[in-house]
């Protein structure tokens, strides 16, 4: 509760919209209820949000490779990303765990 209350105030030293924009945070003058559960469903869904960005820039990076604006394939005898390179951080990501 007075974690919510600290980062949130300091929201407050924002020029102009400060007040307004904590206010519009907490859902009211004071952090209660409704505010926790804010918190507790952005804590919940941003880290999905996150793998679900990651997972895009991969596959946009995959489709056109690293520093290839044309999508010319200019390349083409070399090891690709994956599956080889996937597959062997996968391996170490699960020995690591």
């Amino acid at each position: 509760f007075w974690g919510a209350t600290v980062i949130t105030n300091l929201l407050s030293a924002v020029p102009y919209v400060g007040d307004t924009l904590v206010q519009w945070i907490w859902g009211g003058f004071s952090v209660d209820n409704a505010t926790l559960t804010r918190f507790f469903a952005f804590h919940f869904l941003f880290p999905f949000i996150i793998a679900a960005m990651t997972i895009l820039h991969f596959l946009f990076l995959h489709e056109t490779g690293s520093n290839n604006p044309t999508g010319i394939n200019s390349d083409a005898d070399k090891v690709s990303f994956h599956p080889y390179f996937s597959y062997k951080d996968l391996l170490g990501f699960v020995v690591m765990l």
